[in-house]
């Protein structure tokens, strides 16, 4: 016997970015005429959505939810469709998907490289967009994993034998799509291969000086810096013109996150001084002249980062080393553990300057120029320090004015290149895991305007405005953003800020993505919320008038000011080595007082550049609902039946 009410077609869920439209469809045929009604599920919460009656329901992707759509004819006869889930990714790389996109698999989040000791857990993930939603099948060595099919890979208690090259195929009714191949190690940590349980560095570059002169070089060589060790899986941090509260702050936090195993890099550029074998940065405020209290020794920060039981401490100091005042006090530093585990980089040997070269738009670093050039090698890190300084050696631009040095107790051949095999917990945010996802804001006219917070360094922010298609009810949309109310810390940040930054963030990001930018520098400093304002000027079709509606929009404090949070009481059961006693607080005692002249300025001409490069860009994944739900939730919805709104 036929049914009284019959789906036809059914609802497909989906998988889209953030902002993106697109209709989910159901059909159903009876005999009298029918009614519909879409229903959607977030968080346990299973509600109407008011006015979705049609068999078409309009949707601009939000958040990820799940739908259902009830039919019923007059004589109140009820069928449900299948649910649906709407999966949506909120952080995608630029320039996807592609532009004439019908729907096929596009590849949002790669597996990553695993390395897993005997009988621990394995997981490898991925994510794909595609409409329908894609499906997934999980390959080892070629060979199909039959019971693999979810974007996640997990295996409760790896064996020997689950080491591999690992693989996903996502297809939906428009092709597939594969990932990138990667590696996982079973066993292999304890294995003799030299590894690190985290990477984790903090660059700072101090370029404009209150009381000194400025520099150029530091911004583009933290920014290259930072693009490098990202690529070498190192969690970075890199800031811009600090004070010495701030520096402070800074290396506190940076030595709360290492831990046993962990390699660590500190890398400073601006100025500093030499004074009997000691070396210190000089923040943005240090006073004329300069004394020893108001700057940071690099002893100090070395002796804590070894006693955080790392595998390898790294100091790469590309600032001046000219002798000052021989006779004053000396910081009270104790003398480094025979543990053989640390490295000194100088960009310059004692009593010398380092020099900066004009680059095109750009300064660099002479020592910069070369590291740039080594530090991806798959060697000792000593060795590859070794061919900087000879590559520096050989520059007739610093023949006999600058030359590298290198101090060492490296025991071990680690490089900087060596895997990661994460023990104990997951490590605290640190770097581009903080990334503030992009948001979605809708004018009163209609028009939608993607926010985009972009960055080139840890505490220097660009807000994006761009408008997102279709525009064919307004013409000549025109943007601007701007701060709501003034306050005092955004005033410093403004005097803080670097013109020449916007030139870098161009060699990164597309033009399109710069049309309307608001930059907020010294993220540091912000005590409140900053409300943003939008101010959308259009001229409206059919009457040609120009028309200007506004919007706000608060970026809160706390994620603003990650960088530079507390750690969390949460973290007191981490595997991590505490924090030591005087970890949060860098006191030295009286020292020098006459001013150096800082970084040399070495005029030459192009020198080599590193190659624009897209920053890292990752998918945070939505959590998968249980699907065990969703029986539930239509038995609830069918008892409901068509006389009420909610079950």
């Amino acid at each position: 016997m036929q049914e009284a009410v019959a789906i036809t077609e059914q609802p497909v869920s989906v998988s889209v970015p953030v902002g993106y439209s697109f209709v989910l469809r159901c059909r159903a045929q009876g005999h009298t005429s029918l009614q519909y009604q879409w229903f959607c599920q977030y968080q346990s919460d299973c509600r109407l959505i008011p006015g979705a009656t049609n068999e078409d329901l309009p949707i601009i992707a939000e958040q990820t939810q799940l739908y259902t759509c009830r039919v019923n004819d007059l004589h109140r006869n009820v069928v449900f469709s299948d649910w649906v889930k709407v999966e949506v990714h909120q952080c995608v790389a630029r320039g996807l998907p592609p532009r004439l996109w019908q729907g096929e698999p596009v590849i949002v989040l790669n597996p990553s490289e695993q390395w897993v000791e005997l009988g621990q857990p394995l997981q490898l993930q991925c994510a794909a967009m595609g409409v329908p939603a894609p499906s997934y099948q999980w390959y080892r060595n070629g060979n199909l994993l039959e019971q693999q099919k979810r974007k996640k890979l997990r295996i409760a208690h790896t064996k020997a034998s689950d080491s591999g090259t690992y693989l996903c195929c996502a297809s939906n009714s428009h092709g597939e799509h594969w990932t990138n191949a990667v590696d996982v190690h079973v066993g292999m940590c304890g294995s003799g291969k030299f590894f690190a349980t985290g990477k984790i560095a903090l660059l700072v570059g101090n370029n404009r000086y209150q009381h000194h002169p400025n520099l150029m070089a530091p911004v583009r060589d933290v920014f290259e810096l930072s693009r490098l060790l990202e690529h070498l899986g190192f969690q970075v941090v890199s800031l811009l013109d600090l004070n010495k509260a701030e520096m402070a702050t800074a290396v506190s936090r940076f030595l709360q996150l290492l831990g046993k195993g962990v390699y660590a890099i500190f890398y400073y550029a601006g100025h500093g001084y030499e004074h009997l074998g000691r070396n210190y940065m000089v923040p943005v405020d240090a006073p004329q002249p300069y004394a020893p209290e108001n700057c940071i020794s690099v002893q100090r920060i070395l002796q804590k980062m070894q006693q955080q039981q790392t595998a390898l401490n790294i100091i790469l100091l590309d600032t001046c080393r000219k002798w000052y005042n021989p006779g004053c006090a000396l910081s009270q530093v104790q003398p480094l553990e025979p543990w053989g585990n640390t490295v000194y980089g100088y960009s310059t040997s004692e009593d010398a300057e380092a020099y900066e070269l004009q680059d095109g738009e750009f300064s660099s670093g002479i020592f910069m120029k070369y590291l740039k050039k080594h530090i991806l090698q798959e060697k000792k890190v000593t060795h590859m320090l070794e061919d900087v300084l000879e590559d520096i050696g050989r520059d007739p631009l610093v023949a006999g004015k600058q030359v590298m040095e290198i101090k060492h107790t490296l025991k071990e051949a680690r490089s900087l290149t060596d895997p990661i095999c994460p023990s104990g917990e997951a490590p605290e945010p640190w770097g581009h895991s903080q990334e503030l996802p992009s948001k979605t804001v809708t004018f009163p006219c209609g028009v939608r305007v993607e926010l985009c917070f972009l960055r080139l360094f840890s505490n220097l922010m660009f807000v994006c405005a761009k408008p997102q298609p279709p525009l064919a009810h307004v013409t000549d949309p025109q943007i601007l953003l701007h701060q709501l109310t003034e306050m005092g810390d955004v005033a410093i940040q403004r005097e803080s800020c670097l013109d020449h930054v916007e030139t870098l963030l161009a060699s990164v990001y597309q033009r399109e993505e710069l049309d309307c930018i608001f930059q907020l520098c010294a993220l540091q400093k912000i005590q409140t919320d900053v409300v943003l304002q939008l101010d959308l000027h259009y001229i409206r079709p059919g009457t040609k008038q120009r028309t200007c509606e506004s919007l706000q929009t608060t970026l809160q404090q706390s994620l603003l000011r990650q960088c530079f949070g507390q750690r969390s009481d949460s973290q007191s059961g981490s595997q991590r080595a505490p924090a030591r006693a005087g970890s949060s607080r860098l006191q030295d005692a009286p020292a020098p007082s006459t001013d150096p002249k800082g970084q040399g300025s070495l005029s030459t001409g192009s020198g080599h550049s590193l190659p624009s490069s897209s920053p890292s860009n990752f998918s945070s994944e939505p959590e998968e609902n249980d699907e065990s739900d969703l029986g539930e939730l239509c038995l609830a919805l069918l008892r409901a039946g068509p006389g009420q709104d909610r079950p």
